[in-house]
């Protein structure tokens, strides 16, 4: 049917309800006119043609385009233009400010690309706190805190578990309220949960590192008594948990209110960018958590102590803490603008009048309840807005795919740098910073990316969902770079026996007899490099008898060590404090095809939110997107870290020995690890290419005659009469 059309340009939009204008008359008793732009009334005596105000009145679009102006504090209004107050349908005043307090000089922030600046700085904030800083440190924290992989995994899933409590009531309710209040607040409790994460290093008492040289070398080892050695430092895991909990309270309004807050304020065709943007700083937080942190392990966890091990000594524990206390002050100041945003921005109410529905749309019509203005404004509704969304297969399907590819994201993440430390033998700093290199690139690139297609080529619902399962395919052909990995560094007792000859798997044997009279505990682990390139377990493993320090570099050199052989001179060779360099041919393989992997998997994720947001009603987007998260964390996010794990610790070679009592790992065997990560990563990687496939299959777009022929028709000013919009109000001064 024909559609009437506004022709005021790019700002352009049809009307479906009245708009009212009142105007001042020249005669004192006489009450001032309106006109209905559907019938081309005459408007305070100036005439309408096809339902545009001529030159001499204002355009209610005109007053939409135009910037907010300044207010000040007991106005009704923000002015628009010469004497023109927009208001929105509820009466509320749509500036930027905190109660009555809203000065002319914040205005300029109340924009669409305001609120995407400071959205992007706390969607940065958490992810290079929580998905940064925390998957960098955690190495650190294990070695601090005596903890292990499934424990430190829990840690990284308590962030899961919160969010999944809280998504059900943020997303109904914040979705159906003032989503700047909720975003703010929520950035609050996500800084105190930062500040609480950092709490055990000012509690748990200062760090002894126990260095080979303060146990002893060969013939004069020592150790603590094991009623003193013993500890209960494991237990401070709850503190972490808790405060990875109010991470994940604090980050649930951010990825279900804002997004959908975006989408709310600005074009169709440019929400994809909008939300690509929005979740590229969340990419490019945990690459800088990652970097900053690597930066920060390299300082002792003790600032101002001095010890004599270096950073390459897995005895070493750098300060971990220092950027969870930047990021919860960070986080503070961050929170105080978002609250000050108004329930929707000025000028916004045309993008909802120009929206076409794109819903999936069910056999017996349920789907249009949620079309209803009050639908979802109570609990009594709660229940049939699941139901409608329970209905709706496509919606399903990309959460079920979102949860499979949330698992490898959280898995990987998580485990990332240690995966990286154990392949090339680096240092938890180095590893943590290559990882970040990595992730820059490759996470940050293809999130961009994913959102710029999607506007590039104007795809609908439909092409959107072949694109995230192109990208899934791709990504799948990749995993399989995981078939190569880099051979474990030999090591004196752990990989192979002290003569060369193989060590069976799962045997240790560190006492041969080029070291039994030295004494040589095992609860004492400091290795070192020989001079034949391989690692021993100790100086006194590797029957050091002397010690000095190297001039050129600082660092200590151990001599007259029986159980090295020199390779040209016959005698006691050398060895050096920390892990051998590996010289892996395989490394720029490796790195090349898990940033195809990474490039690809984060390639898809704006695609496939954007046809989550289109496949479901407009009142149903926030809380569709609350239960999507519900089930990415639920089946992918908690589990992911905790299954990875307890694969990681299953290729264990050498655990922390504490007095009979097992600690964290400190060797991996590299092969097994590459294994179990290309087991699950095929499996999740086909399990989520079999969703993609079934929720394109089973999408069921509305009908042609209530879409637009074209993509861009919201550009055009085009928009669905039957479908009931708010109405825009504004008045003009007297």
């Amino acid at each position: 049917m024909a559609m009437p059309q506004n022709s005021t340009g790019e700002n352009g939009f049809c009307f479906t309800q009245t708009l009212d204008f009142s105007c001042p008359s020249s005669h004192p008793g006489e009450v001032g006119r309106t006109f209905d732009t559907r019938s081309g009334q005459e408007a305070c005596g100036t005439p309408l043609s096809n339902g545009t105000p001529s030159s001499g009145a204002p355009s209610p679009s005109d007053s939409c385009a135009e910037p907010l102006c300044s207010t000040t504090p007991g106005e009704e209004g923000t002015q628009f233009g010469k004497g023109i107050k927009y208001v929105s349908d509820e009466g509320e005043v749509l500036a930027c400010g905190w109660g009555r307090f809203t000065p002319g000089c914040l205005q300029v922030f109340n924009t669409s690309k305001g609120v995407l600046f400071f959205l992007c700085m706390a969607s940065f904030l958490q992810g290079m706190t929580v998905n940064g800083f925390i998957n960098t440190v955690i190495t650190s924290i294990e070695r601090r805190f005596d903890l292990r992989s499934y424990q430190s995994g829990l840690i990284a899933s308590s962030y899961d578990i919160a969010a999944c409590i809280c998504l059900t009531f943020v997303s109904y309710f914040g979705g159906n309220g003032h989503k700047p209040r909720w975003l703010g607040w929520g950035v609050l409790i996500m800084g105190l949960g930062s500040l609480v994460f950092a709490l055990p290093h000012f509690i748990a008492g200062p760090y002894e590192a126990r260095s080979a040289a303060e146990v002893g070398i060969c013939g004069g080892n020592q150790s603590l008594p094991c009623a003193q050695a013993a500890s209960s430092l494991s237990s401070y895991r709850f503190i972490f948990m808790l405060g990875q909990f109010l991470h994940g309270m604090g980050a649930t309004p951010l990825y279900t209110l804002g997004v959908t807050y975006l989408d709310e304020n600005v074009k169709t065709n440019y929400s994809p960018v909008y939300i690509a943007v929005f979740y590229t700083a969340a990419i490019l937080g945990p690459a800088a958590g990652y970097l900053v942190g690597g930066m920060f392990l390299t300082i002792y966890t003790e600032i101002g102590r001095e010890v004599d091990i270096s950073p390459e000594n897995t005895l070493w524990v750098g300060a971990w803490w220092i950027g969870f206390l930047g990021a919860g002050a960070a986080s503070f100041l961050i929170s105080i603008p978002i609250l000050g945003y108004p329930r929707r921005l000025p000028g916004s109410q045309r993008y909802i009048v120009m929206r076409v529905s794109e819903a999936h749309q069910l056999k017996d019509g349920s789907h249009n309840k949620a079309s209803d203005p009050d639908f979802g404004k109570t609990v009594k509704d709660l229940p049939r807005s699941v139901l409608l969304l329970l209905k709706n297969p496509t919606f399903i399907f990309l959460c079920l795919a979102g949860a499979t590819e949330a698992t490898l994201i959280a898995g990987m993440s998580t485990f990332g740098p240690k995966y990286l430390e154990s392949q090339f033998s680096l240092s938890a700093s180095e590893a943590a910073t290559f990882f970040g290199y990595l992730v820059v690139p490759a996470g940050g690139g293809g999130t961009f990316l994913g959102g710029f297609l999607v506007n590039k080529f104007k795809l609908r619902c439909s092409g959107i969902i072949r694109l995230c399962l192109l990208c899934t395919v791709t990504s799948l052909l990749a995993m399989f770079i995981f078939f190569i990995h880099c051979p474990n560094m030999p090591m004196a007792g752990v990989t192979q026996m002290y003569e060369g000859s193989a060590l069976p798997d799962g045997h240790l044997n560190l006492t041969a007899a080029c070291n039994a009279e030295c004494g040589c505990l095992q609860e004492t682990y400091s290795p070192v490099c020989g001079s034949d390139d391989i690692m021993y377990y100790s100086p006194c493993h590797a029957g050091c008898k002397k010690v000095s320090e190297n001039l050129r570099n600082g660092k200590k050199v151990y001599h007259e060590c029986s159980c090295i052989e020199k390779t040209l001179l016959p005698g006691p060779g050398d060895a050096e404090p920390g892990k051998c360099t590996s010289s892996c041919a395989k490394r720029p393989l490796l790195l090349c095809f898990m940033f195809v992997v990474i490039l690809f998997t984060f390639l898809s994720s704006i695609p496939a939110l954007t046809a989550t947001l289109r496949c479901v009603s407009d009142r149903q987007r926030s809380f569709a997107l609350g239960i999507q998260w519900i089930v990415v964390r639920t089946l992918g996010g908690i589990p992911g870290p905790i299954a990875f794990g307890s694969m990681i610790d299953k290729s264990c070679l050498l655990w922390q020995d504490q007095c009979g009592e097992q600690g964290s790992c400190y060797v991996y065997h590299n092969s097994a690890m590459s294994r179990y990560t290309l087991t699950a990563g095929l499996v999740y990687k086909v399990v989520g290419t079999t969703f993609f496939i079934v929720a394109c299959l089973l999408y069921k777009p509305p009908p042609a005659e209530s879409a637009p022929g074209r993509s861009d028709a919201s550009e055009n000013g085009n928009c669905d009469l039957q479908e009931q919009k708010p109405s825009l109000t504004a008045e003009v001064n007297i």
